[in-house]
């Protein structure tokens, strides 16, 4: 009976310090919050030494229980990655279908093509002569924009080819040694070229001005051309052959339309020179034909 009553005395006893220390708690720590921030104010170079060295205490703590949080997202990851693959496993097997009609129809009309030109005696176009090069060298510059090729007079390289890598147009030859070549690059501002809009078949004249994104001229103010459009070469003045790809048109606004070449000239290793015959390009100086000298008008 006594152990009971002294249990039920400390019960008692417990029960209004808890209900005071539940309404002191809050007081105390804003007062601990407080008396911290006078602390910090004071010793700043104190406290910031102890939030650190809390911190480095805690670092490995807080790395261990990342670890399992870390695999778990790596193992999200890695499901979701799956799941893509097989998706994207099931829309290349569509594309792959797609692309198998579009072959078959490529090879009907192939062969009706084939069919109408022997009909009308169609003369096919001679295949250009190739000659492999190397980009030795970039002269490019703020003023200037060329590149050197290890090819030259030896290799039947000439003064007005055409250059092409990575599928598009590069520029045409400028200069010609006995073992290199000056490449003047689409972009120079001397280089002029005349193209073709694919989609809407208008005629412009592609004019470098030292940038990335070289510029169209004389193109008609009608043109509906917008970005995405494929610029080809047009042929016309017998510069260049009808139909290498240029690039695509980045911007079209009332007074600039740009393009952005297919080539990437930070990442010109290699070229090919193309020989197509052409003459469009006047003969070096020193093969020009003389000017002839007019006799003095006899003295009346």
């Amino acid at each position: 009976m006594a152990a009971r009553g002294w249990n039920r005395s400390i019960a008692g006893l417990a029960v209004p310090l808890r209900v005071w220390a539940q309404r002191f708690a809050f007081l105390a720590l804003v007062a601990l919050a407080f008396a911290l921030m006078l602390l910090s104010k004071a010793e700043s170079v104190a406290v910031e030494r102890a939030r650190l060295a809390i911190v480095d205490a805690f670092v490995p703590i807080l790395d261990v229980m990342s670890r399992p949080v870390q695999s778990a997202g790596e193992a999200v990851d890695a499901v979701d990655g799956l799941f893509l693959t097989y998706a994207d496993n099931t829309r290349l097997r569509h594309e792959n279908a797609e692309l198998a009609k579009w072959v078959d129809l490529a090879r009907q009309l192939e062969l009706e093509n084939a069919t109408l030109r022997a009909q009308l005696s169609h003369v096919p176009d001679n295949p250009p002569k190739l000659v492999s090069a190397r980009v030795v060298a970039d002269t490019g510059g703020a003023f200037f924009q060329s590149v050197l090729v290890n090819a030259g007079g030896r290799d039947f390289v000439r003064r007005g080819q055409a250059v092409v890598a990575q599928g598009g147009l590069v520029g045409r030859v400028a200069a010609v040694g006995e073992r290199s070549a000056r490449v003047l690059l689409l972009t120079d501002i001397n280089s002029r070229i005349p193209v073709i809009v694919l989609s809407t078949g208008d005629r412009a004249v592609l004019a470098g001005d030292n940038t990335r994104q070289p510029k169209l001229l004389y193109l008609p103010s009608t043109a509906p051309v917008s970005p995405g459009d494929r610029i080809v070469t047009s042929g016309d003045g017998g510069l260049f052959p009808r139909g290498l790809v240029v690039g695509s048109v980045v911007e079209a606004t009332d007074g600039r339309v740009s393009v952005e070449p297919l080539v990437d000239f930070a990442r010109l290793d290699q070229a090919l020179v193309l020989d197509y015959g052409l003459d469009g390009v006047l003969p070096p100086p020193e093969r020009m034909p003389a000017r002839e000298t007019l006799a003095p008008a006899p003295a009346k």
